[in-house]
């Protein structure tokens, strides 16, 4: 690793200590980021496996649940039936920190329990619809989980990929140059202290032959 040019004096030699100083402190503090992003970013993986196999379980169902409903009634009561929502909802989109990390937070506000799922009667419809729309509605709050999970986990990646390059550079790159350097400078003062050495003791010995 080449070191950095800089002039060989006890003021550069001192300034450099402290950069390498500074640079192991950020490199340590980068390295548990990181372990602790990685940390994270697994276990919402493994969550977000869990949710998904889930969600898509459930979606089949329903969807296979509306085509049976689709099967056993005539399209227009079949449209008729889903043309009115029976329940409100609100999402509200937030911001949460993860180590630095903007990521997004999901809530649902749903309408009152009270309300009715199901925005028809029940004597024109079959009990496939009413088991397909109930499994939908329970679907919302997990659809939205899965989106805030999906999504922090692309920005966690990100983040670890970034923190990495710069734990790298620091081990790799910065560290070893301000340790070179610092061994550069070291010489060359160990050889100019040397020299000045040398020549005092022959300024001795000159001056101890006039004598």
């Amino acid at each position: 690793m080449a070191a950095l040019r800089v002039n060989p004096t006890r003021m550069e030699l001192t300034r450099v200590k402290t950069r390498l100083v500074t640079a192991k402190r950020g490199h340590k503090l980068l390295k548990d980021k990181r372990d602790e992003l990685v940390r994270q970013f697994i276990a919402l993986i493994r969550e977000n496996a869990k949710l998904r196999q889930k969600t898509e379980n459930d979606l089949q169902t329903a969807l296979r649940r509306f085509a049976m409903a689709r099967a056993v009634m005539d399209g227009p009561a079949l449209e008729s039936a889903l043309m009115y929502p029976a329940r409100s909802a609100h999402v509200n989109v937030g911001i949460k920190n993860i180590l630095s990390v903007r990521v997004p937070e999901i809530s649902l506000h749903e309408g009152s329990m009270q309300e009715a799922i199901q925005p028809y009667g029940y004597a024109e419809t079959s009990a496939e619809l009413d088991e397909a729309i109930s499994t939908m509605a329970a679907l919302l709050p997990l659809l939205l989980r899965l989106a805030e999970i999906e999504k922090t986990c692309s920005l966690l990646a990100d983040e670890i990929e970034k923190t990495r390059r710069r734990v790298n550079a620091l081990e790799f790159v910065m560290m070893p140059q301000f340790e070179e350097t610092i061994r550069v400078i070291t010489m060359k003062l160990d050889e100019n202290e040397r020299s000045a050495i040398i020549r005092l003791m022959k300024v001795k010995e000159i001056i101890a032959q006039k004598s």
